[in-house]
């Protein structure tokens, strides 16, 4: 993040806690609860959201060397995403191409080729089929028409992006909206995996997202946690097309004051949360990365699941990566405990049609983002501005 935003952003929030504000979007909006239930309009996110746009793989880190692999069934088919010997990333359907079976089944770790279970088709790193056991009992195959399917495949600024479709495109401006220079600055592909979690939660994924729109909230359901270090409601916000960039107030703001601002880090007075659409919410700390991608479940529209990974930087690690992960779990702990649970509560009251819309006030603009930004991909009409 270039010197400039940081000290902009670090004196806008030492504004609000001086001034007693927030960030105001100017109004409220009403969002219909039947986008939390409706199997229609569920149908519609999974085709132009899930299978008709790039997905966030992961990091960099997930893919460390040649030879590392990763793989992933969140958003529909099998996908299998490898390092190749030069340095390449590259992602495939992780199907065996004589009948289709998976073709390797653990999530991570290191291989030059990869062996149907089924009948031990070999294929190389880089999609290839080179083996194929008893070819004259078998027939003749044309190999080099027979390697594993490519899919679209972009590592951007250490960020792994692949299309679901093997005729889509991966375009950076569209996918990261304005945040690559930024995202540059970060360096995120220094950073390394230290583990993932999955939450399993009777929500629509939509609200899941939700619990990230403000920190309206903190001060009353992280009254015991995150409000041990964070000032509620007042944050920066800013939007890059369909994405977003949060810059939580972290009470360690108030040590810059009397700083001279040359000295000043985003990171030590705040915390920057950037949502990638449709469903990716990447928030940075000092030492570390908790990237948070919420998938919904495509047979039920109050179900999600939420694979939370966890990023570190080698000194962070130092010589016991246990302690790394345990200390990045804690912020894992109060999504799911905390924002998740109240969140299933909003999904029985909108199931139940117990009322007919939610709020969004004029301090959560992210939610107004997330929801206009949804509807208009679907070419729904977007939720009016409510003066207030």
């Amino acid at each position: 993040m270039r010197r400039e935003e940081q000290i902009r952003l670090l004196r806008e929030l030492m504004r609000h806690r001086d001034e007693g504000t927030n960030v105001d979007a100017g109004g409220h909006r009403r969002n219909p609860t039947d986008v939390y239930r409706s199997p229609e309009i569920a149908a519609q996110e999974w085709e132009h959201f899930f299978q008709g746009y790039p997905q966030l793989l992961g990091l960099s880190g997930d893919l460390p060397k040649p030879g590392s692999f990763v793989t992933s069934r969140d958003f529909g088919g099998p996908v299998l995403a490898t390092r190749d010997a030069g340095g390449r990333f590259r992602a495939f359907a992780n199907t065996c191409r004589h009948r289709g079976v998976v073709l390797e089944d653990r999530d991570r770790g290191e291989a030059e080729r990869f062996v149907c279970p089924f009948h031990a088709w070999t294929y190389s790193n880089e999609g290839e089929l080179v083996a194929i056991p008893k070819p004259d009992h078998f027939g003749t195959i044309d190999k080099a028409c027979h390697g594993l399917i490519e899919l679209p495949a972009k590592e951007l600024h250490g960020f792994l992006f692949v299309h679901p479709d093997p005729e889509g495109t991966i375009d950076e401006a569209e996918v990261l909206g304005g945040l690559s220079d930024e995202f540059s600055s970060w360096d995120f592909g220094r950073l390394v995996h230290v583990g993932t979690d999955l939450y399993d939660m009777r929500l629509n994924w939509k609200l899941a997202i939700d619990t990230f729109g403000e920190t309206y909230h903190f001060n009353a359901l992280h009254k015991d946690t995150l409000a041990q270090g964070f000032y509620g409601n007042a944050q920066c916000y800013d939007i890059f097309g369909k994405n977003h960039r949060m810059i939580l107030c972290l009470k360690s703001l108030d040590a810059l004051r009397g700083q001279s601002e040359d000295a000043w880090h985003i990171t030590d007075g705040g915390f920057p949360v950037y949502y990638l659409f449709p469903n990716v919410q990447v928030n940075v700390g000092a030492t570390g990365v908790t990237l948070v991608r919420t998938y919904p479940d495509r047979e039920n529209p109050g179900r999600s699941i939420s694979r939370i990974t966890f990023y570190s930087t080698e000194a962070a690690i130092g010589a016991d990566p246990g302690l790394a992960l345990q200390r990045a779990r804690i912020f894992g702990d109060v999504i799911r405990d905390e924002d998740y649970k109240v969140a299933e509560g909003s999904q029985l009251s909108a199931e139940a049609g117990l009322q007919d819309y939610v709020i969004f006030g004029r301090n959560e603009p992210a939610l107004h983002h997330y929801h206009n930004t949804y509807r208009r991909v679907l070419g729904m009409d977007e939720l009016p501005l409510l003066e207030a």
